[in-house]
């Protein structure tokens, strides 16, 4: 099994590769530090998982999972973050993913749900399944921001960080006037009037540092 850790703080990789190499079936393990550098090594390499934290230099992880499934590229995907399951996970697995793992219950629950995607299944921890449960009996429980499309998000994100329309307009490599739009429906979907409110929304819900 060829696996990439695509992670940019190097001691979480090195903890990663620590625990992966007691793993038999995983004979290669690679590492990269961005989205950027992920998204390439995946479309030359074609490994067998990604290991991918959602906030990356250049790329965030939901960005690369969706060019991956966008060129048809099949590896299987498990999303590690310092993110609760709560803020992140349902988008990441309507996005592709094979899984959702947290970093803090990294060294207890990495190689389950390895072995959980090896064998094609879904990996889901118990507090996502509670999540998922009360989404499936009570739909109205999603929170507002779970509406957004994932380039919505990521401007939403970048915009609570404190980016500016054009600096998020050179990021993603689209014109200012798209960018502008997609703020424009990001107001329009939370129900938010400004800058102010939308960052209070942002760190409220736990969704930027």
């Amino acid at each position: 099994m060829k696996v990439l850790i695509a992670d940019d703080h190097d001691i979480v990789r090195a903890g990663l590769r620590g625990i992966l190499s007691t793993y038999d079936p995983i004979q290669n393990i690679h590492e990269v530090s961005n989205g950027k550098e992920a998204i390439e090594f995946i479309m030359e390499e074609k490994p067998d998982l990604v290991i991918l934290d959602i906030s990356m230099p250049k790329l965030s992880g939901l960005e690369v999972l969706t060019r991956m499934r966008e060129r048809g590229i099949e590896s299987a995907v498990l999303i590690l973050s310092m993110y609760p399951e709560k803020q992140y996970a349902i988008r990441a697995l309507k996005s592709g993913a094979s899984g959702y793992l947290t970093k803090e219950r990294a060294s207890d629950e990495l190689l389950p749900a390895i072995e959980f995607i090896a064998s094609g299944r879904k990996y889901v921890s118990r507090e996502l399944q509670d999540i998922l449960f009360e989404l499936t009996t009570n739909p109205k429980a999603a929170s507002p921001h779970q509406n957004l499309s994932d380039r919505e998000f990521k401007v939403f994100t970048m915009l609570a960080e404190g980016k500016s329309v054009q600096e998020i307009s050179t990021i993603l490599f689209i014109s200012a006037k798209t960018v502008s739009t997609y703020k424009s429906r990001v107001f329009e979907k939370l129900n938010l009037s400004n800058l102010a409110e939308l960052t209070r929304y942002a760190i409220k819900n736990d969704l930027v540092d």
